[in-house]
């Protein structure tokens, strides 16, 4: 079987002849591949993931990049891209060198998983969907349940004319199960599903005991309360607790922005904005996390890199340009969705780190108030600072105790109030990092996970 390493002398040629036009070039090769399935009661869909093959060629112009696309990594296919690159550079002024460092790191990382996904094939993962369907649809009212497997291999090559080379093998593996009750002509449903950089251990998750939990969470939803409305004190779960870490917090921290002057967060930068118990990081190392990178799409291996330490924001992610532009380093968050995209400054794993409480501690702090649960979408607002989550499902926080099931809900206001709010935040035990994707204005898709623990603040709280 081949991999990306195949093609390797071709695209060093390629660099090295684009090396005698530019003051400096890249080449970032990919190639990806995968299966899934999804099935419920009717029906059984087997399906490959989009196979992507190809390359990006970049080389800097002396004001700005140049960049073409191959679909072929042959040779030929190389030399056409390069031919488009090399017609461009003949017009360039001056030779300069580009804006930031340049990654001179020298690599290779793969996931190898001792007992990885592939290895069940499609019979293997339809075996599994259908014990899952079956589990939850023996708790009563669950009558229908929709289960996704799938796994994704992803290798990518980078290679500089200043030396840099790294490869990757990325295997990623999610599974989702929806179950699905019935009553009175009434639908509702709740949502399990967990993913990761890894193997077999990543669907260890979806077993009888959290699949019938799934199940009758689905079923306590036909009885749900409407949810209270109002500013209020909060817990978010540790999905909905990530999903404010990425889409309100982090992408007023993604330096590109900054250099736009469209983030709220810049002229606070080593400002405190939040309780000490808060640290907020980005970590493309993280270990098994679902948007885990050993490197970069510039070369840089992928890091942990500290956002808001002890409630001061001290930190932004940058590529090779914002660094030059802000003073900073490049942080290992440039990414691109694929050869035909552009790079972008992205995030990786962005969570909240734990803190020393007990979720029943939060609870009895909260008095009253809600727990909201199983995070649904988020709106990014890296401009004007505030903040909107919707939820699925909820619990009531009455005199310190968790009672009523509540519906689909909002939470909205500022975020730098929402910080400032915090009180508490759960212990390690708690930690969980959750399967999303993310776009650069709704495009250029990037696996991105998002995570923490349970978090007690302040907010508005109203009908989803």
């Amino acid at each position: 079987m081949t991999d990306l390493r195949d093609f390797e002398a071709d695209i060093d040629r390629i660099l090295t002849r684009l090396e005698r036009a530019a003051s400096f070039a890249d080449i970032v090769a990919q190639r990806v591949s995968g299966q899934g399935i999804r099935l419920d009661r009717r029906s059984t869909s087997p399906s490959m993931h989009a196979r992507l093959h190809g390359a990006a060629l970049r080389a800097w112009e002396g004001s700005h990049w140049i960049e073409a696309a191959s679909s072929d990594l042959s040779l030929a296919g190389l030399e056409v891209a390069a031919d488009g690159i090399e017609r461009a550079l003949e017009a360039a002024p001056v030779r300069s060198d580009p804006p930031g460092p340049s990654s001179v790191t020298d690599a290779e990382a793969s996931t190898n998983p001792p007992h990885p996904v592939s290895e069940l094939g499609v019979e293997g993962m339809i075996a599994l969907g259908k014990d899952v369907l079956g589990w939850a649809t023996q708790v009563p009212t669950v009558r229908d349940a929709i289960v996704r497997i799938g796994w994704s291999d992803e290798e990518r090559l980078y290679l500089n004319t200043a030396g840099a080379r790294t490869y990757q093998r990325v295997t990623r593996v999610e599974g989702t199960v929806v179950p699905l009750a019935f009553e009175d002509g009434r639908v509702e449903f709740d949502f399990l599903g967990e993913g990761g950089v890894g193997g077999r251990e990543c669907l260890e998750f979806l077993n009888e005991t959290r699949v019938k939990e799934a199940a009758e969470s689905s079923r306590s939803l036909l009885s749900a309360k409407a949810p209270p409305t109002g500013a209020m004190t909060v817990i978010l779960d540790p999905g909905v607790a990530g999903t404010f870490a990425h889409e309100s917090f982090g992408h007023g921290t993604e330096a590109d922005q900054f250099v736009r002057d469209r983030s709220y967060l810049k002229p606070i930068l080593g400002q405190v904005v939040g309780p000490e118990t808060l640290t907020l990081v980005d970590n493309g190392a993280y270990p098994g996390g679902w948007g885990t990178i050993y490197f970069d799409d510039e070369g840089n291996p992928g890091q942990r890199t500290v956002l808001v330490q002890k409630g001061r924001f001290i930190g932004a992610l940058h590529d090779r340009e914002t660094a030059q532009v802000l003073h900073a380093r490049p942080t290992g968050n440039t990414r691109r969705a694929d050869f035909l995209s552009r790079p972008f400054v992205r995030m990786t794993n962005t969570y909240i780190e734990p803190g020393t409480w007990t979720l029943d501690e939060l609870v009895k702090e909260a008095k009253n108030g809600v727990l909201l649960e199983r995070a649904t979408s988020g709106i990014e607002d890296p401009l004007g600072g505030q903040m909107q989550l919707k939820v699925k499902r909820g619990r009531k926080i009455e005199n310190g105790v968790l009672t009523d099931v509540v519906t689909s809900m909002a939470l909205s206001g500022k975020v730098l109030d929402f910080l400032k709010g915090i009180r508490g935040v759960s212990k390690a035990n708690d930690f969980r990092i959750e399967p999303g994707y993310c776009g650069k204005g709704h495009s250029d898709i990037v696996p991105a996970g998002t995570g923490g623990t349970y978090l007690l603040s302040d907010a508005i709280v109203g009908p989803a």
